[in-house]
């Protein structure tokens, strides 16, 4: 069978790798083709049609910016739809771009898949009904998703939380905290205190700032930095220069991420995927978020969002688990007043947030999450066909 997917960030891009995997094992002679990245291109063994990195746009003014790039990637994604007629699209949360494909796979009776749910729980839960209407199956991979579309009669299942199995598959293979400091030149009577300032370059820059002042202020702590996927080292560099780091930069590590936050004493970490990643890695966290730090803007999104969390630990919990610093909230003085709770490991904040990571590993569940949808998935296709 054919299979057209769109993953629109990193995490999505992961993530998509590994359901083309699991897809192969059901289907050998698949084709795949794609909107993603580098994951999915060894996965499937083709190069991306469009790789997600020009497509992570964040924002309304830098939408409105790259429209007409958008408005081509759109356009490129229905001339493959119409021209290849997969057998299925399948689509990995990015919803302002993904719906509109489904809509239109749709009008060609195309069967879609929704692989990572967009959160429409969170804001726009308008979409739900552009889900219902054109999505014929969507696999949750968030425990609490299931009640929620359930409030709106449309049935989803739970099918396993996909981070859970990446990070076991990769964790067996992690060096000891010594062979990893001596490896990346890290100084061992420091702590790292590892920095995930986000995927996109706007995260980068806007957290990027606040988090180093804050963790300079602990001369027994040493920032380090996890590089993006489908970023340059350059681009840091462009980014320290900015931020009046010509000289003693702090080090950027690729493709380390998971061992990063894992041999990490404390991380800041950007809301995303990688809040999810550190509490599964049970390293203790700040949540970063400033996007430019605006009080405005604050006070918007306080009255636009429809959950209490922002982070995906607290959201699953349902408890705050972690400390959010959102916007104008996100500063170098509120960061350093929570990395100092938690490098203490004898502070109820640090043992608090440990046992809450214990109880959202138990909701996770550790199914084989990618295995379990492309069953589904394969078993639904056959059924129509």
């Amino acid at each position: 069978m054919k299979y057209f997917m769109i993953a629109g960030e990193a995490s999505g891009d992961i993530h998509a790798s590994q359901l083309i995997k699991a897809l192969q094992k059901k289907d050998a002679s698949a084709e795949f083709r794609f909107f993603g990245g580098d994951f999915m291109e060894q996965a499937g063994g083709v190069a991306p049609e469009v790789h997600y990195r020009d497509m992570a746009f964040m924002g309304f003014i830098e939408v409105i910016k790259h429209l007409k790039s958008i408005m081509g990637f759109m356009k490129k994604a229905r001339q493959i739809v119409t021209d290849w007629r997969p057998d299925a699209v399948i689509l990995v949360d990015y919803p302002s771009f993904n719906l509109k494909i489904a809509k239109y796979a749709h009008s060609l009776n195309i069967p879609v898949f929704y692989y990572i749910s967009p959160k429409v729980w969170a804001w726009k839960e308008y979409r739900v009904k552009e889900i219902k209407k054109y999505v014929t199956e969507l696999y949750s991979i968030l425990p609490f998703e299931i009640d929620f579309f359930a409030r709106h009669n449309y049935n989803v299942e739970y099918v396993g939380n996909p981070t859970v199995n990446e990070i076991a598959e990769v964790q067996a293979e992690f060096r000891s905290k010594d062979v990893f400091y001596k490896d990346n030149g890290i100084s061992e009577d420091k702590e790292i205190v590892a920095l995930l300032p986000g995927s996109r370059k706007k995260e980068i820059r806007d957290n990027l700032r606040e988090m180093l002042d804050a963790v300079l202020r602990f001369p027994e702590c040493v920032p380090v930095v996890g590089g993006a996927p489908g970023l340059s080292s350059q681009f840091y560099d462009e980014v320290f220069d900015a931020l009046g780091y010509s000289d003693n930069r702090p080090k950027v590590l690729f493709g380390k991420s998971f061992e990063l936050v894992k041999h990490a004493k404390v991380a800041l970490v950007t809301s995303g995927t990688a809040t999810l990643e550190t509490a599964i890695l049970q390293t203790p966290q700040v949540v970063c978020y400033r996007m430019g730090g605006s009080k405005l803007l604050y006070n918007i999104y306080s009255h636009i969002l429809k959950v209490k969390y922002v982070s995906l630990p607290n959201l699953i919990a349902d408890a705050p688990v972690v400390k959010e610093l959102l916007l104008h909230f996100c500063n170098a003085e509120n960061i350093a007043a929570e990395l100092m709770l938690l490098l203490d490991t004898d502070s109820e904040r640090y043992k608090a947030m440990q046992a809450g990571y214990k109880e959202i590993a138990r909701r996770l569940t550790d199914a084989q999450s990618a295995d379990v949808a492309a069953e589904r998935l394969w078993n639904k296709l056959n059924i129509t066909r």
